[in-house]
């Protein structure tokens, strides 16, 4: 993806895995009040695989839409269409327009929230499930508001959406539902412990590549 326009903040974290930021259109001041919610401009990545070409939570940046579709237009046509994978329903962020400019992308939507995302974007695949997600990556249930944390065995990552935020740290108290706690978040979490981990992709945050193990423990560790 190096066809980006200079105003996009586009970086490349490894080998075929991008990372990029957009402000988030709906945050307020409000929204991290405190130093403790989240920030304004919230994290996407890209991955090229052998055989596919995956993007999760993406959002196409407002200050530079006609850099970021150039460049996705040049990738679609070298890798093919999309997969675009949704970390849980709030963060289907821009994949309705990313689905709907691309003949071929598909859309993977968290089995146990795949009826919220279908009300922001209409889907083709639901995880876990029947289908295994492209380029060999692997999906741990979080068990909270059907909400999927993503293994890249490809660069030994985990990808977060809501639940481990920059920092690192858990998600706040005040986002989880009735009937959680920090505890169970981090009884839920600490299996992701036995994958090798060298990398964390945070959407609320950004790519964590120095002690990333150590820091995931710590988070888990309270």
């Amino acid at each position: 993806m190096p066809g980006y326009g200079s105003a996009v903040d586009l970086q490349e974290i490894a080998p075929r895995l991008w990372h990029w930021t957009a402000p988030h259109p709906d945050w307020t001041p409000n929204a991290n009040k405190g130093g403790r919610g989240w920030g304004q401009d919230v994290s996407s990545y890209a991955l090229v695989a052998d055989d596919a070409f995956v993007i999760f939570d993406p959002l196409v940046p407002v200050d530079e839409p006609d850099g970021f579709w150039s460049a996705l237009d040049g990738d679609v046509e070298h890798h093919g269409p999309p997969a675009i994978v949704i970390t849980l329903y709030w963060h289907a962020r821009s994949a309705k327009e990313i689905a709907g400019r691309y003949d071929g992308a598909t859309v993977w939507a968290p089995a146990p929230a795949a009826r919220h995302v279908a009300r922001r974007v209409g889907y083709t695949h639901t995880y876990p499930g029947d289908d295994a997600l492209p380029a060999g990556i692997r999906a741990h249930d979080t068990g909270l508001r059907g909400e999927m944390v993503l293994y890249l065995p490809s660069h030994k990552a985990l990808l977060f959406g809501d639940m481990v935020l920059d920092g690192v740290r858990l998600l706040p108290k005040s986002w989880l539902p009735k009937r959680a706690t920090l505890e169970s978040v981090r009884a839920s979490l600490r299996p992701l412990l036995d994958e090798d981990v060298e990398l964390l992709l945070l959407t609320h945050g950004g790519p964590v590549a120095e002690d990333a193990r150590a820091k995931l423990e710590a988070a888990l560790d309270g």
